[in-house]
């Protein structure tokens, strides 16, 4: 299914109708159409570089660099950008595909373009967002996307070979141009990379992969004490008072924040007694042994205060493991808890508001919740 920025569908009759206006100049994103609001779109990006995703072989990009699909930030545009093989845009651009010869100049039907894409954390696809920005009359007809599970670091010759099997999660679509074009994906089985077509030929400005990160238990188990929380190993965010300067889940990535908004940061907060908070739940139970709470890159607009709270189950009693604390700005905190805290969902409240960049909580995965993962991993088809 294909929306447009209203949320409804359109169908493929006249594939100019899908054009967006020549530039004319002014805001360059005057006349984008956005994919916002759909329900997926709330999910952890599998193909997030920051999650150790890339784009790893494409057939073609004579016009821009296969590279710019994951690139995080909205794409750019300047009008008076040429080079020496003609406009630079800020995607992946392929070459115009010809035809066998003059009385047959359109390209044969099943020709297309190719990128594929290492997915940062294996995992459940919920949708996908193919976001032609900036190319108006230069995006493909249609797009189609295919998937693999492959352990390992395979290269793109072994992910090409014959006997690997791609499954194809979204038929050859239209799209729009200079558009957020989103796709729901059904079926529940985990992939590792994904190979986005387009057909015939043109330009894509970013590619999002939304859904459900199925880590695999038998590495976890093998790593001993893990960050029970992190997107990697399945955790989510479920919940929060405040979603407006970024979303919660970048407090749950690896590394270190590398700027401001690389964390999670809230509006000011201005009515006295309450404070922000943010709920996560955990890939399945787990003891915490120890946490980290790092306000990296927020110097006037960390956390005043935290405390972490935590349960065991959807309707279990939330109890203390870390009591109200002060916070430094631009500082890794970290606690030892006092007790054993086993837990599948953790509730972290700032005080009275501010930005936490990170949280990290160490500990080992229980019995039972190491055969939830288990479970999970042997019903994705891995």
């Amino acid at each position: 299914m294909t929306f447009d920025a209203s949320g409804t569908t359109f169908q493929d009759t006249d594939p100019h109708a899908r054009d967006a206006a020549p530039y004319g100049g002014g805001d360059p994103y005057a006349d984008y159409r956005t994919a916002d609001g759909l329900p997926f779109t709330d999910l952890v990006d599998l193909a997030d570089r920051r999650l150790g995703a890339g784009v790893i072989a494409a057939n073609d990009e004579f016009f821009a660099e296969r590279e710019n699909l994951l690139v995080r930030e909205p794409a750019v545009f300047d009008p008076e950008r040429f080079g020496h093989k003609g406009k630079i845009m800020d995607g992946w651009e392929t070459r115009r595909r010809r035809g066998a010869d003059a009385a047959h100049p359109f390209p044969a039907p099943g020709e297309h373009d190719w990128a594929i894409v290492r997915l940062g954390a294996p995992g459940v696809i919920r949708g996908i967002v193919v976001d032609t920005a900036h190319f108006r009359g230069n995006y493909p007809q249609r797009v189609s996307v295919q998937a693999t599970s492959a352990e390992g670091a395979p290269g793109p010759a072994e992910l090409l070979a014959d006997d690997v099997k791609w499954d194809e999660i979204l038929p050859p679509a239209p799209v729009r141009g200079h558009a957020a074009n989103a796709f729901e994906i059904t079926g529940g089985r985990r992939y590792t990379h994904v190979r986005l077509c387009q057909h015939p030929d043109g330009g894509i400005a970013r590619l999002r992969v939304h859904g459900e990160v199925i880590p695999d238990p038998a590495w976890l188990a093998a790593l001993g004490t893990v960050d029970l929380i992190s997107v990697l190993n399945g955790g989510t965010y479920e919940d929060a008072s405040d979603r407006f300067y970024s979303s919660p889940t970048q407090i749950i990535l690896p590394g270190t924040s590398r700027k401001m908004d690389d964390g999670w940061e809230n509006r000011r907060r201005r009515v006295r007694d309450t404070n922000d908070w943010v709920r996560f739940r955990l890939p399945a139970q787990g003891a915490v042994r120890a946490v980290e709470i790092d306000t990296a890159c927020l110097k006037g607009n960390a956390a005043g205060w935290i405390a972490l709270r935590g349960r065991d189950g959807e309707t279990g009693e939330w109890f203390e493991i870390i009591p109200r604390t002060a916070l430094q700005p631009d500082t890794l905190h970290r606690f030892v808890p006092r007790v054993r805290a086993v837990v599948t969902h953790v509730r972290l409240d700032t005080f009275p508001d501010g930005g936490v960049a990170r949280m990290r909580l160490h500990g080992t995965f229980t019995e039972t919740g190491t055969a939830e993962l288990v479970r999970r991993h042997e019903e994705s088809g891995a």
